[in-house]
């Protein structure tokens, strides 16, 4: 069985997409999945499952859809992967303060990202990096007033979703004590 992190995008925010964590884990279950976990609200879980995880991502938005009526983003990283994400954090410095430390997932890597945009509208305290198939984005005045990190999605021509660091560091943390459960 392969251990996962589900992050769903657009879950729960601003009233819209309402999707009660309880009802999450019993899709998950419905689908097979064990000893499911979710984090607050917005769409995070942890479990396991012997599906591949392009056909359990594509099952998940499907069961979210016909009960909810709308079919979010569900992005499945194994476990071992957002672990190493979460360990390319090139912003160590600012897990003290894990509100401003985002980290964006994307569904693919970018086959030609604009980040010159992204540095246009980049405000003088924020940092951003990409590696990959993970975006950085250390905005030390908030993300909410970062221009920046509206048009992530646009600039790098992949869909995305993104946690702060303290939503990385729960699920991190989650995983870990399940799989040290499963040995």
């Amino acid at each position: 069985m392969t251990h996962y992190v589900a992050l769903l995008r657009g879950i729960n925010v601003g009233g819209k997409n309402s999707l009660p964590m309880q009802d999450l884990r019993d899709i998950l279950g419905s689908l097979g999945c064990e000893n499911v976990h979710t984090y607050i609200q917005s769409g995070n879980a942890v479990f396991r499952s012997a599906a591949n995880a392009e056909s359990l991502a594509e099952a998940i938005k499907n069961a979210i859809e016909k009960r909810f009526g709308f079919a979010p983003l569900v992005l499945l990283l194994d476990a071992a992967k957002f672990k190493a994400i979460a360990a390319s954090n090139p912003y160590p410095h600012a897990e003290g303060t894990p509100k401003f430390l985002h980290v964006w997932f994307l569904t693919e890597i970018p086959k030609s990202p604009d980040l010159e945009a992204l540095e246009h509208v980049r405000a003088a305290s924020e940092k951003f990096i990409l590696l990959d198939d993970a975006f950085y984005l250390h905005a030390p005045e908030g993300i909410g007033r970062s221009r920046l990190a509206v048009k992530v999605d646009r600039c790098l021509g992949v869909a995305t979703t993104a946690r702060n660091w303290r939503t990385v560091s729960k699920l991190l943390a989650i995983s870990d004590s399940a799989l040290r459960q499963m040995s």
